[in-house]
């Protein structure tokens, strides 16, 4: 009987250890130790603005009606709660993990669980370009960054943290990932006053300098001074990759002019590079955007077919070449180019996803799927290839199935018309709103109009707001694991 009562505890004793061992085992590992925050920035503060546009509005509303009280609390309220909200409402970086933080994405925490995102888990980076101010030879872009992930997050250029977390994020995103001003972004954004020593290290005139300097040398002149510049080709060829990268940085910056002088010299020592023949082509297209110059828009495209040409063998030059020349609208000189790109590297991703686009410029559905069915079989990682299935499986079903593609068109022509009334009704509302406050010494009559008309855009002005909201995320089939 004893000897029974030990066997059974034994053997008690060994489950619950192969229990204990399992239990264990399926513990998930304990979480490391943060790590320090590296970058931070705010976020844009488009919508928070529109609140405080909307809310000021209402308060001009209340005092028209006298009740002062309300309104005076209104504008209070608006204008301490919208800057300190958009002061903290930022994006910040570990090296490893992008998060939002402010009162805000607290809030929302409520209703749903925010994730951070971790650098691998950037699907796409797209910067798009905004130009603010110009001044003689020099353009001052705003630059306007979405990331595309788990979570998708947009901010915008504005000192010394843009930069710092455009250095510290955008080298450790690959390049398959990111378009082609988030690559110049990553390589050429550099802070003014380097910048300028580097000007100086390189003597590159000033603006004034350049404007007021006779251009219309003679071929013989710049003969003989092409030949100075080779007659060391190591010490020069050295001093051309050092101009171009300072062209590059100048044309980032803004100093368009000064971009140009810095390619030129470039160009006296070095001219067979299909590179810096492509990046040329960028600075054309940026002066011509900037100075409405459609001469220097021709001679952009030219450059962009002889880099084409010269680089030829060079898959991911080909790549960009393809985008830039999308950016154009040749989209026949594009495919041309992507297809050159496939034909040398079978995985170039992003010709694939160009190819795509080529095909949805072009309205052939068919290609635009097989292509990102293509990206998807060779993309890189698990975010691309998810991006490329989820647009293949879209464009599949607009294709097959008639009734998604009727609704779709629906939605679409329901954007489009929202768009067009929350510009259209923005306009409205300032010009009402001047009638108004100038109504009074005119006619109160005229004055009690246009408060109404103003009314009626904002309320008009918010509803398209809400409308492309709702409308702004497209049915998107269910996705399945491949």
């Amino acid at each position: 009987m004893f000897r029974w009562i030990v066997q059974i505890g034994r053997t008690d004793l060994k489950a619950v250890s192969k229990t204990a061992d399992l239990a264990l085992r399926n513990l998930p590992e304990p979480p490391g130790p943060r790590r320090t925050k590296l970058a931070s920035v705010r976020m844009s503060p488009g919508g928070y603005l529109a609140a405080a546009a909307l809310l000021t509005f209402t308060a001009v509303i209340l005092l028209r009606a006298h009740r002062d009280l309300p309104a005076l609390v209104v504008v209070a309220i608006t204008w301490i709660a919208v800057p300190l909200l958009i002061t903290f409402d930022r994006l910040n970086f570990n090296g490893d993990e992008l998060w939002r933080s402010g009162a805000v994405v607290w809030l929302l925490r409520l209703f749903k669980k925010r994730k951070r995102t971790k650098v691998d888990q950037i699907s796409r980076i797209d910067v798009v370009s905004l130009r603010t101010l110009r001044r003689g030879g020099n353009v001052h872009y705003r630059y306007r960054v979405e990331i595309s992930g788990e979570e998708n997050f947009v901010f915008s250029s504005g000192g010394k943290r843009f930069r710092q977390l455009i250095r510290e994020l955008f080298p450790r995103v690959p390049d398959f990932k990111l378009d082609a001003r988030a690559r110049e972004l990553r390589d050429h954004l550099i802070d003014n006053r380097a910048l300028r020593d580097e000007v100086a290290r390189l003597q590159i005139a000033p603006v004034a300098v350049l404007e007021a300097a006779n251009e219309k040398s003679s071929g013989k002149d710049k003969r003989t001074l092409a030949q100075e510049c080779r007659s060391n080709s190591v010490e020069e060829r050295q001093r051309a990759a050092q101009l171009r990268k300072l062209a590059n940085n100048l044309r980032v910056a803004g100093r368009l002019r000064e971009s140009a002088e810095a390619f030129r010299r470039a160009f006296l020592i070095v001219r067979e590079d299909g590179e810096i023949i492509y990046e040329y082509s960028r600075l054309l297209r940026s002066q011509a955007s900037a100075f409405g110059d459609a001469r220097l828009l021709v001679r952009a495209r030219a450059a962009l077919r002889l880099a084409a040409i010269r680089g030829r063998q060079d898959a991911p030059l080909l790549e960009m070449i393809g985008e830039s020349l999308l950016e154009f609208g040749e989209a026949a000189r594009a495919a041309r180019t992507f297809l050159a790109a496939v034909n040398l590297n079978d995985h170039a991703y992003r010709a694939r996803l160009g190819m795509a686009e080529v095909g949805l410029a072009e309205g052939k559905l068919a290609h635009v799927i097989h292509h990102y069915y293509e990206a998807m079989r060779i993309a890189p990682d698990k975010p691309t290839r998810r991006m490329a299935q989820r647009e293949a499986e879209y464009y599949s079903r607009l294709n097959n199935d008639d009734d998604y593609l009727a609704a779709e068109l629906r939605r679409m022509n329901w954007l489009e018309g929202a768009d067009r009334v929350q510009r259209m009704t923005a306009r409205l509302t300032f010009g009402a709103l001047l009638v108004a406050l100038i109504g009074p010494s005119i006619d109160p009559v005229i004055a009690g109009l246009a408060w109404a008309l103003a009314s009626s855009s904002v309320i008009a002005w918010v509803s398209a707001l809400v409308v492309k909201r709702i409308l702004s995320n497209r049915r998107r089939p269910a996705l399945t694991d491949r």
